[in-house]
């Protein structure tokens, strides 16, 4: 079914076709070339990190994560519940055991309270999700982190340009990861990103990232050949793929300044219907500066989302529901460490509710969008007037 305002669609900055024809005409299609180069350049200067390197997907760009950090059956790997699938599997392909995290009820990110309560002698690492792109609370959870030797992996997949504390999101973990996929701010249809912060990482993450050989030491002429000598896999993505998001980093200032004012535009005009209406809206905290990924609201009930998803629908308007638990998934409870308990997640994932969100989104569309929300009365569901 195609609808007349989708959840989701690819925006174009202007360069895409003609560095894709470029790419062409360089003869260097395949992984690593120039515009691949102009990507990891771009991303390390404006993050201000030692060396980002372009992978496949966010999906793979964790499984590098897993593999730096020689994570293995001995091991456990705390990961927030209400997360994507990829956040846990690439860990859960190692060996490694998961242990569920709860979520804070405001900022829908890991609860930083609860973490210390998780830590044991086999843990391994931290998983952290910036979730909507709204930083967590990264002085805590370093902190605690720090004090029981455990290494921290920042999930950024939703939170690419979002600062906490002025500094930028993928900068704090030893290891950041990025998501480049269609439904993310900067695409290139399918893509991630490695962002390493531990320079003692890089070498092995380029060996990682290259079928596990010293391929990159041959090309910098440091060996007379290059031979297989550690674990990996096939991570690069074609310079087809880079030449088209490096268009999209490029439009940077102009592609969040769009969906800062998409972001701003609803909650100013969602906000006080939000309030009588007992519906939360996103909360972004002092000392933090989102990415402008999304726009959700949590719903009074689960009733009032499956009714405002169908009454959006029948106007041919596309919301979505997110996350579902992993701890009560039926391949999170074979893979966890032990049994966990995550209320809030439960919670969260039958209410809330994403609303159409991409860069090229109009006003008239979005005002579209803000009158349906309001237009819907489930006075049996939630009890008073919307």
């Amino acid at each position: 079914m195609s609808y007349r305002i989708p959840f989701n669609r690819p925006c174009l900055a202007g360069n895409e076709y003609q560095y894709i024809a470029q790419a062409i005409a360089n003869g260097h299609a395949s992984g690593d070339g120039p515009f691949t180069r102009r990507c990891h350049e771009f991303l390390e200067r404006e993050l201000g990190v030692p060396r980002v390197l372009l992978t496949t997907s966010c999906t793979h760009a964790l499984e590098m994560a897993a593999l730096l950090l020689d994570c293995g059956p001995e091991d456990e790997v705390i990961v927030p519940s209400f997360t994507f699938v990829s956040t846990a599997n690439a860990f859960a392909l190692r060996g490694s055991r998961l242990v569920f995290a709860d979520i804070r009820p405001d900022t829908l990110n890991l609860d930083e309270s609860q973490l210390e309560s998780l830590i044991t002698p086999r843990t391994k690492a931290i998983v952290v999700v910036h979730y909507a792109g709204v930083p967590c609370d990264m002085d805590a959870i370093l902190e605690i982190a720090d004090r029981h030797g455990v290494r921290v992996v920042e999930d950024n997949a939703h939170g690419l340009f979002s600062r906490y504390q002025k500094r930028y999101t993928g900068t704090f973990g030893c290891l950041a990861t990025q998501s480049f996929h269609e439904t993310k701010n900067f695409t290139c249809g399918e893509g991630g990103g490695l962002i390493i912060n531990d320079r003692d990482l890089l070498e092995r993450a380029l060996v990682i990232r290259e079928k596990g050989t010293n391929r990159n030491r041959f090309f910098r002429g440091e060996v007379d050949k290059y031979t297989w000598v550690d674990l990996g896999s096939s991570y690069l993505p074609s310079d087809l793929l880079a030449a088209f998001l490096c268009a999209q980093l490029e439009a940077k200032q102009t592609i969040q300044e769009k969906r800062r004012r998409v972001w701003t535009h609803y909650y100013e005009s969602l906000a006080d219907w939000a309030g009588r209406n007992e519906v939360q809206l996103p909360l972004v905290p002092p000392g933090c500066e989102q990415a402008y990924h999304m726009f959700y609201m949590l719903l009074p009930s689960a009733e009032y989302r499956e009714a405002l998803i169908g009454h959006l629908k029948a106007r041919s308007i596309l919301s979505v529901f997110h996350y579902t638990p992993l701890h009560s998934s039926e391949a999170g409870k074979k893979l966890a460490a032990r049994a966990a308990r995550c209320p809030v997640t439960e919670d969260v994932s039958e209410r809330l509710l994403r609303l159409p969100f991409y860069t090229d989104l109009s006003e008239s569309e979005q005002d579209s969008v803000i009158d349906s929300v309001k237009d819907l009365r489930v006075l049996s569901l939630v009890g008073q007037a919307g």
